[in-house]
């Protein structure tokens, strides 16, 4: 019995089908087939129930799964300590990202993380942030950049920089005359994201709602969003590196009176033995964002943030801002 046949079998277990897992587990499916067979006559029992489209696990997997999970997550905490023991700025580095961030941030930060951090290798991974937490605690992740505190002793996190939220409106929306907008004037057509993004929770706290408005929209992308707000659907509100995708799409940006925004922090394992990448990490990311921050926005002259909050909330280049760069084509 080796840990791999165990990943193999958590795999499996996780997709319920040979072939899903070995793509996943980046095998041939015969392959991961004849290990499970063999991890089945070592163990003695059978561990999953096969057909043609599935392959459900068995009550014996069950009782067992957890004792693989522990043993493969041991496995990994072991490779972890030796890793930091060499070099804990070098190797893979598995980062998670929120979705209403992935887009807009990983062009800004990668080129900047190459040069700062050239034996590190990043490996980002989207996802939803209770998705990320929940790898975060298997060991599945080494860090995660998140826009909400982390509960629990288990978990850590360092803030990096404040984000302000925007108000998106279509051109021809009745807001979009004002030079900036009362949040709770957007409660009436407000668009939101589907359940599982802090967006959506941070829209509707913003705003003064405590439920779904707009309608029976409820987009899983924040593309999506922007892209039903540019056809005269509702308003939104959008993070601030996400408007020139906004522009992109036909939006009208309207700063919001009361400066809401998040604050994006870095988020990994109590014990991790690695700290040191993960806070290099955070540096670098802190370190480009300097000119995205609120603060920068509070701090500009009045007359400089007016000339500003129609279309380019930070001062920057608007190429800086879209996700249509040659550096994310790059990426």
């Amino acid at each position: 019995m080796n840990v791999r046949d165990l990943r193999y079998l958590l795999a499996i277990a996780e997709h319920e089908h040979f072939g899903r897992a070995a793509k996943a587990c980046g095998v041939s499916q015969p392959t991961l087939s004849v290990q499970i067979r063999k991890l089945e006559d070592q163990l003695g029992v059978v561990l999953f129930e096969r057909s043609a489209k599935s392959a459900a696990p068995t009550a014996a997997c069950l009782q067992l799964i957890d004792h693989a999970r522990a043993a493969v997550t041991a496995s990994e905490a072991l490779l972890d300590a030796a890793r930091n023991l060499r070099d804990p700025l070098a190797g893979r580095f598995r980062l998670g990202v929120i979705p209403t961030l992935a887009p807009y941030l990983l062009p800004l930060i990668f080129a900047p993380l190459r040069q700062a951090l050239p034996q590190l290798e990043p490996e980002p991974w989207e996802d939803q942030t209770e998705v990320l937490l929940d790898r975060l605690r298997a060991h599945q992740l080494d860090a995660a950049l998140l826009a909400t505190e982390v509960d629990g002793p288990d978990l850590a996190s360092l803030p990096l920089f404040d984000e302000p939220f925007l108000a998106a409106l279509p051109p021809d929306h009745p807001l979009a005359a004002c030079s900036a907008i009362a949040e709770t004037d957007l409660a009436q057509d407000i668009l939101v994201l589907s359940d599982g993004h802090c967006l959506r929770d941070q829209t509707l706290e913003v705003c003064g709602q405590s439920g779904a408005l707009g309608g029976a929209l409820r987009a899983s992308s924040l593309p999506t969003l922007m892209n039903m707000v540019a056809a005269g659907y509702g308003a939104t509100l959008i993070p601030g590196l996400a408007a020139g995708a906004a522009e992109d799409a036909g939006l009208t940006l309207r700063p919001l009176e009361g400066k809401p925004g998040r604050t994006l922090r870095i988020a990994w394992r109590a014990h991790f033995p690695r700290r040191a990448a993960v806070e290099a990490v955070g540096a670098v990311i802190a370190d480009r964002m300097k000119g995205f921050t609120r603060a920068a926005m509070e701090n500009a002259s009045p007359d400089a943030r007016e000339a500003k909050s129609c279309h380019n909330p930070y001062g920057l280049p608007a190429r800086a801002l879209s996700v249509s760069t040659p550096e994310t084509r790059r990426i």
